[in-house]
This record gives structure tokens, sequence and C-alpha cells, in this order.
């Protein structure tokens, strides 16, 4: 199941956030959104992790909680739209 995470910190890396997701099971991948001029983060990133039960035990448990000074936003990630 692949997670959206609002509200990160600019401060948070990748690995990070794959420490934040790992003690509720595999994370296939952990991405924070970069901004390409600026190579500084959007503030949001996704989440892989295979087991959609383990998933929506990290957005039960994650929503709403503090990582690195801000809360969380944690749901499941709608698909891509076409622009």
């Amino acid at each position: 199941m692949r997670l959206y995470v609002g509200n990160l910190s600019y401060k948070l890396t990748d690995e990070g956030l794959n420490e934040a997701f790992a003690p509720f099971g595999v994370v296939s991948s952990a991405n924070i959104v970069m901004d390409r001029e600026t190579n500084r983060s959007k503030g949001f990133g996704f989440v892989d992790m295979p087991d959609d039960g383990q998933a929506q035990s990290a957005i039960e448990a994650l929503n709403g909680q503090p990582l690195a000074g801000r809360n969380l936003v944690v749901n499941k990630a709608r698909p891509r739209t076409t622009r």
C-alpha cells in the first residue's frame, strides 16, 4: 500500500521517514518529494509498505503524531491524476 505522509519537517530525510515507519512493518521505500529548482523538501512524501495490514497500522498509529516537531498527516495515497 502506498501512503501519503504530509506536514513533514523540511529537515527530515528519506532515512528519517523510513525509520518512523519501520516499527510497523516492512518499508519497501520512503521518499520525500523535493522541489526541482531549490532542492528543498516540499513538506510531503510517500511510503510504500507491501503488507496492507501493516500499512493500516502505521496510518492509525502515526496520523496526527509529532515527528521532528510537526504533527504528521498520514493516509492512503490517492492515484495520481493526469495534468
